[in-house]
This record gives C-alpha cells, sequence and structure tokens, in this order.
C-alpha cells in the first residue's frame, strides 16, 4: 500500500496490502499500537493541506543533503510536497533501507509530541518541497482537527512500534550484558519504548563501531547516532534525546508526581482540560504497573495487555494535548513559594506548579539479605519484562512473593525459563491471589510453588549464581541467575517530608480522612491545600489498575475547582 503517510518501508514491512492476521510480525507487541503493515489509507484532505499551509511555510530541499539528523529536536511537523527522503546511517554512508517515504506522507514519530530529539536520519533523494510547521501551531491545529490527530497520532505510535520491532535506533550501546550499567540503560530504553541496540564488547561489529567512532574499548558505551558517545547512564541519555527535564520560567498549572496509571490518568485529563501540566517520573512511565507483563482483568482489553503498553497509549494520549514528562528523575524536596510550590528534583533542577499531584505509587519492600545491593541490577530483580527475561535464558528462576504481581511475573517467565520457582512464606496462595492466577500457576509443567520458604542467603560473584533457601525440609541451595522481589510494597512518599498527612504505614490521606478541610476540597485532597494524591499511595485506595486510572481521571476536576476557585 502507498498509503499518504506510511513510513512502514522505513523497515522494509511490504507495502503490497494488508497482512493476514495470523502472520503478523511482531505479535507480542499488538497491544502497544498499529501494525504500519495492516493501516487503510487515510490522507489528509486537501481541507487539512490548506490548514497546514496556512500557520507553516513552504521549503525547498536540494538533493542528497541530511535533512533531519539524529538527536535533532522534533519542533517542526513536515509533509511532503515533493521528492522523496531515506532514513540514513551517517557513520556507514549508507541507506537504512531501500524504501522511500514520498508525496503526501509525513515526518516524524512519537518524539514530535514529547519535544524531544529525533531517534532517525533522513537524507533527501531528489529536490523536494514540504510544508514545515512549528511544533506548538502543529499541536493546536491537532486539537482542533481530530480528524487530522487521529491520523497523527496513530501513525506516529505505529512508527515506535516498527522501530522497536525491527531494531531501527540511533541508540546502540556497547557492553557486557552483565554490566549493571548496561543494564541500567538498557532497561530504561525499553521501559521507555525506546528502540536500542546492544553489542558485546569483541563482536566484529562492536570493533568497527569503536574504530568508526574513536572509543576505547574499556567500560560500557552508549553511541547515538552519527558517532556521538554518551555517559552509559539513563539520565545522560535522557538528556541527549531531550525527555529530561530542561528548567523554565514557566510555572505549571500542576505538576504530576509518578508516572505510572494514576498519573498518567491525570495526565491524559489535565491536557485536555487545557491544563500546564508536567510529569515526573523516576524511571519510565508506567510505574509499578509498568512491570506487570499481562494485565488481563482491565476493562477492553479480553486478551489482556502489558502495563508498559497500557500507560505507553496513554502517554501519547497525554502529550496530544499538550501535557511534558521529565524522565528519569526524582522530585528531592517541595517548598511552598509565592502560593504555588517550589518542587527541587534529583538534579538540582527547579520546578514550580500551582498545584501538586501525589502519584509516585508504592514500591516492593527490599529483603534484608546481606550482598542484596551489589546483586541488584544483576540478579536480584524488582519488575518481570522483556528486559529482564532476556538474561535468564533456559535456566530456573526465582519469584519471592505471593501477591498478583508475584504471579504474573511467574507466567510471564514460564515462557521462556527452564523452571519458575515461586517461594511464598504463607502456607495458601487463596488469599493474595487472584483465582484465575493460581489455577494457571498449578497447571504449568514448569512452575512449582513452594510453601514456608524462605530465602536465607545470596551467592556470586560479579552476578547472582545461587540462592539459599530455608523451608520445612531445612535448608538447600537453588541455584539460579535470577531472583525477582516481588513482596509487600511501601509508599513512595520520603520526598513530602511531612508537608501532608500520612497514616501510620506511610500513605497519604486524603478526603474524609484527612478531615472536614481537606473533605470540602475534594475526595483526593490532602491536609494541605493545594496538594491531592491519587492512586497506590493514598491511603484506603483499591489497589487495581482500573481504580488508579478512575482516580487519575476524577482528581483533576478537584485540581481545577482549587485553580479557578
Amino acid at each position: 500500500m502507498d498509503g499518504s503517510f506510511m513510513m512502514a518501508s522505513w523497515f522494509g514491512v511490504a507495502f503490497g496490502g494488508r497482512t493476514e492476521a495470523g502472520s503478523l510480525k511482531g505479535r507480542w507487541m499488538e497491544s502497544l499500537a498499529e501494525d504500519l503493515a495492516t493501516l487503510e489509507r487515510r490522507p489528509f484532505s486537501e481541507r487539512l493541506v490548506a490548514a497546514l499551509r496556512a500557520i507553516g511555510e513552504e521549503r525547498d530541499v536540494p538533493e542528497g543533503v541530511i535533512f533531519l539528523r539524529s538527536g535533532d529536536p522534533s519542533d517542526e511537523f513536515v509533509h511532503v510536497l515533493e521528492g522523496g527522503f531515506q532514513l540514513w546511517d551517517e557513520v556507514r554512508e549508507a541507506a537504512l533501507s531501500p524504501h522511500t517515504l514520498g508525496p503526501g506522507q509525513f515526518v516524524g514519530e512519537v518524539a514530535f509530541l514529547t519535544g524531544g530529539g529525533s531517534l532517525y536520519t533522513l537524507r533527501s533523494l531528489a529536490a523536494s518541497k514540504v510544508i514545515a510547521v512549528p511544533r506548538e501551531p502543529m499541536l493546536r491545529l491537532m486539537a482542533a482537527e481530530p480528524e487530522m490527530s487521529d491520523i497523527i497520532v496513530s501513525v506516529f505510535a505505529a512508527r515506535r512500534r516498527a522501530m522497536l520491532e525491527h531494531w531501527a535506533s540511533a541508540i546502540t550501546v556497547v557492553g557486557p550484558a552483565d554490566d549493571r550499567a548496561v543494564r541500567e540503560v538498557v532497561a530504561f530504553c525499553s521501559r521507555n519504548k525506546l528502540p536500542v541496540r546492544l553489542l558485546e564488547p569483541g563482536t566484529a561489529e562492536a570493533g568497527e563501531l569503536a574504530k568508526d567512532c574513536g572509543f576505547q574499548g574499556d567500560g560500557p558505551k552508549v553511541i547515538f547516532g552519527a558517532g556521538e558517545v554518551l555517559e552509559a547512564t539513563p539520565l545522560a541519555l535522557a538528556e541527549r534525546i531531550g525527555v529530561a527535564y530542561t528548567p523554565t520560567d514557566t510555572a505549571f498549572d500542576v505538576v504530576i508526581v509518578g508516572g505510572g496509571p494514576a498519573g498518567v490518568s491525570a495526565a491524559v485529563y489535565a491536557g485536555a482540560e487545557g491544563l500546564r501540566a508536567l510529569v515526573v517520573e523516576d524511571l519510565a512511565v508506567g510505574g509499578q504497573a509498568g512491570t506487570s507483563s499481562r494485565i488481563e482483568n482491565y476493562m477492553g482489553f479480553p486478551t489482556g495487555i502489558s502495563g508498559a503498553d497500557l500507560c505507553f497509549r496513554g502517554e501519547v494520549q497525554a502529550m496530544k494535548f499538550g501535557t511534558r514528562f521529565a524522565i528519569p528523575h526524582r522530585v528531592a524536596a517541595i517548598e511552598p513559594e509565592d502560593g504555588a510550590w517550589r518542587l527541587t528534583l534529583d538534579t538540582g533542577a527547579v520546578v514550580r506548579a500551582r498545584s501538586v499531584i501525589v502519584a509516585t505509587g508504592v514500591e516492593y519492600r527490599r529483603l534484608p539479605l546481606a550482598r542484596l545491593e551489589e546483586f541488584e541490577g544483576v540478579g536480584i530483580y524488582y519488575a518481570a519484562t522483556d528486559v529482564e527475561a532476556r538474561y535468564c535464558g533456559q535456566s530456573a528462576v526465582a519469584v519471592i512473593g505471593g501477591g498478583n504481581s508475584a504471579g504474573q511475573a511467574a507466567m510471564f517467565l514460564s515462557r521462556t525459563a527452564r523452571h519458575v520457582h515461586v517461594l511464598v512464606r504463607e502456607e495458601s496462595l487463596a488469599e493474595m491471589m487472584s483465582s484465575y492466577l493460581v489455577e494457571r500457576l498449578e497447571k504449568a509443567a514448569n512452575v512449582t510453588v513452594h510453601f514456608g520458604a524462605e530465602v536465607v542467603g545470596l551467592e556470586g560473584e560479579a552476578s547472582l549464581q545461587a540462592i539459599r533457601l530455608r523451608g520445612p525440609q531445612g535448608e538447600r541451595v537453588l541455584e539460579t541467575p535470577a531472583v525477582f522481589v516481588m513482596v509487600g510494597a511501601a509508599p513512595n512518599t520520603g520526598w513530602l517530608a511531612g508537608r501532608v498527612a500520612v497514616d501510620a504505614e506511610g500513605f497519604v490521606l486524603t478526603g474524609a480522612e484527612a478531615g472536614e478541610a481537606a473533605l470540602a476540597r475534594g475526595r483526593y485532597a490532602t491536609t494541605c491545600p493545594g496538594i491531592y494524591a491519587v492512586g497506590d499511595v493514598r491511603a484506603g485506595s483499591v489497589k487495581r489498575v482500573a481504580s488508579a486510572v478512575g482516580e487519575g481521571a476524577v482528581v483533576i476536576s478537584e485540581v481545577w475547582r482549587h485553580l479557578n476557585g
């Protein structure tokens, strides 16, 4: 198909027609976005092209020039009128695909919505003519033209999916797979839906890249775009591609601290109501739910959806309405300032907000074990996603916990691990885990549930190699390279420093539980005017994704009243 906006050709996806459902590539990503190969042709109407002309400018592009370079800010929407472009590898000076982007199509992917940097390089094939529209006017046009917005957002999300499926990326990590820094960068990319390649040192391709980019082989390296070498940290990469927070003089109407289901839902509704909103997230949009490989009880997804995919959809939706995201950042402190709030991030950057929504959720408790910190990230994990699963191979792995998250992790890991050992201190799963998960664990041939089991020791050198278990039959050693810890949860409220009232376990009190004054301000209002709490971090909340999404939606009406009362 030669649809007006299709860029499936970037990655060699056929244009010859629809692909039958049974033969689609990347079925594991079906819930993330549409497949470019199956999108119908939906060109912009003449009216919409005229609207682009009214707010943009026509430009001529000479043949054979770099039109867009990886890392360049995605600050323009570009519609192609004449000529054509192709994906280009500047290091090797060669096309990444034989297919092209031509007249009637438009340039870009999700990075345009974030205002971040481009993840690819485009080179002109011939003398071309384009309409270029600045980002802010284009976002306003998209808000005014739902038809145009639907086309653009669908294609942007589908292009990101295609990049992930086909590993077309400007981000390459060179380093051993068992290196903690390497794993942190790869995990950051994976959970933020950023396509990334991992090359082992010593391989021919890694050697060729080192020669082209001029770096030595000691220590992990992140290569971006045309050979730019970055520090191997999530923050360095985030700053380079423009998803980290850049301080501005703008005071946001609302800052949402936490990018889980509650925070993303609030982000969508805040943007839809025209509020200037910023979401601050310390690792990746999705939060605790983002570590869930498959949610099957969320309405509207009868075959299930991963928490990361669900929240990615919400993130794109929020960005369409103008909400900004700052990743990876933590809020280190919050203080009142001129009737508003001053939030200091872990980098020292300052954000000002007229209101604050606490949506920081909870985090799994750490086990009181010697050498735990030493093995975190290289054997001890608090999430079970594709990132962690790739380190398990055909090994035996252990999941510690008896709740739904542990059950979902065990079933997910059972697809690739040789055997999954579920370690539960109690004598039954009935009170902690949904019945459908209990039944699946019982039926899975390569899953064993150990009741009354407790981990008492960790063994290994550079990475985890085995654990010591204590159970009804005494102590024994289980050889495993990976242990997934999913026991109990503690609220992320330390940064509030007593600014709002919390219960005995640290969960934030809201509404009636916070007192009559708070209840008068709203069900999700805290004891401090202007600060609200939603989702798992809130005392008395139902710890379910659907509930968190609902709270995030409703709280914006209370924030609106506060800002306009």
